[in-house]
């Protein structure tokens, strides 16, 4: 598995299909920003995360379940509609939401005990995704092929994902403490909106990642 040829494969997937994606998923990213921007100005502190977690949990299944529909269906030289999209996402939903809601929790009880355990988990659960709405497994069985699937593959994942996400971790972090944008609340929503959507393009990575070692029987 090349690192950098996944990630030249998928930057020519996105960016030559970037108005696509832009319609498929901006719409409920930007209502799923204004509906934590709400959340934030609402909710007291010390249980806004909680609500922020179940918020996401709200509208990333739809958009993210969507677009690796999408994904799949241009890999097979087919131009699926919004809605047809959309339509199936929202089925999967309650089995997809689950999933995520799994996998943030596992993520975060890593990322307490130590930032390793956090890491490690994120790249071994990375295919759960997909493996749920390409090949119907439900949630408890795409966690358990997530980690067979990835045996071998953790630095090319690892690589992947710290390349694309690095750098839009480091833009949150700034942006959440910039005094500027934290008393603006429109340039908050748009920096968030934006910052959501180019996440999108490490599930284009994945999902090539993805493609590629579901090609192979073995892992290497």
């Amino acid at each position: 598995m090349n690192m950098f040829s996944a990630l030249h494969d998928a930057w020519y997937f996105f960016s030559h299909h970037l108005a696509a994606i832009a319609r498929l998923c901006l719409p409920l990213i930007v209502l799923e920003g204004l509906l934590l921007q709400q959340i934030t100005n609402l909710v007291a502190a010390d249980s806004a995360t909680l609500w922020r977690l179940l918020a996401g949990l709200l509208f990333y299944p739809l958009y993210s379940a969507a677009l690796i529909l999408f994904l799949d269906a241009r890999s097979h030289g087919l131009q699926p509609r919004v809605r047809d999209l959309l339509a199936a996402s929202l089925r999967l939903w309650p089995s997809f939401a689950l999933l995520a809601g799994i996998n943030t929790l596992a993520i975060m009880l890593g990322a307490a005990l130590l930032v390793l355990p956090g890491i490690w988990l994120m790249v071994k659960l990375a295919f759960a995704e997909y493996l749920l709405v390409l090949r119907g497994l439900n949630p408890i069985k795409a966690l358990q092929e997530s980690f067979e699937l990835s045996d071998g593959y953790f630095w090319p994942m690892l690589g992947c994902i710290l390349i694309v996400m690095l750098p839009l971790w480091l833009l949150n972090g700034w942006s959440h403490t910039n005094e500027t944008l934290t008393e603006n609340a429109l340039a908050r929503l748009l920096l968030d909106c934006a910052s959501r959507f180019l996440q999108l393009f490490s599930s284009v990575v994945l999902f090539r990642l993805f493609m590629l070692r579901s090609a192979q029987p073995e892992a290497e």
